[in-house]
């Protein structure tokens, strides 16, 4: 019973983890209706700041955080404003997909061409250390993962329904051509969207990064686990892409364990095209329609 419940807690730490990434890629999805596959590099660039920062200025890697994050929402912003934007209008949609498909490719090569291939290890200031939570024991680092993962969703939630900038981004993801008639610039929205999906994936590089050594695709396991999340739990959902990232989690890790490390991701994809061609709204769509970012 202990090894069930070990197994059950990493998969909700892991759960957690897959989360703080997948939060920005719904969020963006569900308001600006762009897949961002250059997500991944965005986690890339968040954890190479880390690194940079705690081994330049030896800051801890939370404490980084604070920079990292609104460096993120920056590259978030621009990408929008000088990428997307000017695509939007195009009446093909997949030319924006190719669009960040490009970035995507461009700031892979990119790290490539700064850091080379070798992994950079973030110093870990003792986030490896391990809690011991009744029967189970998990890293200190990953409980802050799973902390920061709930803290954003009901963050993002409050901000979405009861600040006035939630209500014109949720009235935009609704319908645009009525926004614009209330006033709202659309325009900014996105672009402020957008830079929020960013710094949500910036905050979550800054965690991740302690536990995970960066390299130029390490962005790409995460943001495949993304989609999946994204899609499982219903796309454009925020609450149902926690809690399909926790599914996705627990799936993983008991998997791994009763199956074969090297079957897990073969039984997450099973798993995730079962339900794709059951629900293809999503598992979650339904129950957590009300925390949708858009009403």
């Amino acid at each position: 019973m202990e090894i069930f419940l070990q197994i059950l807690a990493n998969g909700v730490m892991l759960g957690g983890l897959f989360a703080i990434v997948a939060i920005g890629l719904t969020l963006i999805f569900g308001i600006v209706k762009v897949i961002n596959f250059a997500h991944g590099e965005f986690l890339m660039v968040g954890m190479y700041l880390t690194f940079l920062l705690t081994t330049g200025l030896d800051l801890h890697p939370y404490i980084a955080a604070a920079a990292v994050v609104p460096a993120l929402f920056v590259l978030g912003a621009l990408t929008q404003r000088f990428l997307i934007q000017p695509l939007l209008s195009a009446r093909d949609e997949h030319v924006q997909i190719f669009a960040t498909v490009g970035l995507s490719t461009a700031l892979m090569n990119l790290a490539l061409l700064i850091f080379g291939a070798d992994i950079a290890n973030t110093p870990v200031h003792g986030v490896r250390s391990q809690v011991q939570l009744g029967p189970v024991r998990v890293l200190e680092g990953q409980i802050w993962i799973l902390v920061a993962a709930v803290a954003l969703v009901i963050g993002l939630q409050f901000f979405m329904k009861r600040t006035t900038l939630g209500r014109a981004i949720r009235a935009t993801a609704q319908n645009r051509a009525a926004a614009q008639l209330m006033g709202i610039n659309d325009r900014l929205i996105y672009v402020l969207t957008f830079g929020i999906g960013a710094a949500c994936v910036g905050l979550g590089s800054a965690l991740i990064a302690p536990l995970y050594p960066a390299s130029p695709t390490v962005g790409t396991y995460f943001v495949l686990i993304a989609f999946v999340v994204v899609v499982l739990g219903g796309l454009g959902s925020v609450a149902g892409a926690f809690f399909g990232a926790i599914l996705i989690g627990i799936v993983d890790a008991m998997s791994g364990f009763y199956i074969g490390s090297d079957l897990r991701e073969a039984v997450v994809f099973g798993i995730f095209l079962v339900i794709l061609i059951l629900k293809p709204s999503g598992l979650f769509s339904t129950r957590l329609n009300q925390s949708h970012v858009s009403p």
